[in-house]
């Protein structure tokens, strides 16, 4: 008689291992830093031979690189998400749940965002700045209002770039502040912020 075999896949698929890489960095940048962190720990945690790490990444840099990405990923589906939930016709409230969408999604990870941006290991570029998807999509978002006829701007990847600096700004200047401001207050002053910037009363 047969005996009852595994029939479980003895590799996991690609998207998957990497995954698990970049988790147990992550993991592991949290708890002691970038800098201390070793690839041997991060392939420890990850349960793969360390060469299994250079099939995927080239240094810890470049795990940085991709959990910088998903992080700006996960952050612009929260907002779209939030958006999708307004009226077609509604820009004001679409601009306004970007605002908020926004604060709830960059409070909800800021850790990741300080570890992957902040770090001294990570020094700001202007390309950097400027060249990120949820700026494209709040470009986007500016301009269809305009085309509608919700509201006025001459340039709205100029205004996005504003008024993702003004997220990070408000947001970051919370966190280090000695005054506790609340999450719902924070989200309230973005929302004014973006609503004048484009000519719209505040809520």
């Amino acid at each position: 008689m047969r005996t009852a075999t595994n029939t479980r896949p003895r590799t996991k698929p690609p998207e998957e291992r990497r995954d698990e890489l970049m988790n147990a960095a992550l993991r592991l940048f949290l708890k002691h830093g970038v800098g201390p962190t070793t690839i041997e720990q991060i392939t420890s945690g990850a349960d793969v031979a360390k060469g299994t790490f250079y099939l995927y990444f080239s240094s810890k840099e470049e795990v940085l690189a991709a959990l910088g990405k998903r992080f700006a990923e996960e952050l612009l589906a929260g907002i779209k998400a939030a958006i999708a939930a307004k009226r077609n016709e509604d820009w004001t409230g679409k601009l306004a749940t970007w605002a908020r969408a926004g604060v709830a999604g960059y409070l909800d990870a800021i850790r990741l965002h300080d570890v992957v941006f902040a770090g001294s290991h990570r020094p700001p570029t202007r390309k950097g700045l400027v060249d990120n998807i949820i700026i494209d999509h709040l470009a986007r978002l500016l301009q269809a209002g305009a085309a509608a006829g919700a509201w006025s701007i001459d340039d709205p990847r100029s205004t996005a770039i504003f008024l993702f600096g003004g997220l990070h700004g408000l947001v970051d200047d919370a966190c280090v502040s000695e005054k506790r401001v609340s999450r719902s207050r924070l989200a309230q002053q973005l929302e004014q912020f973006c609503l004048q910037t484009v000519g719209l009363p505040s809520s």
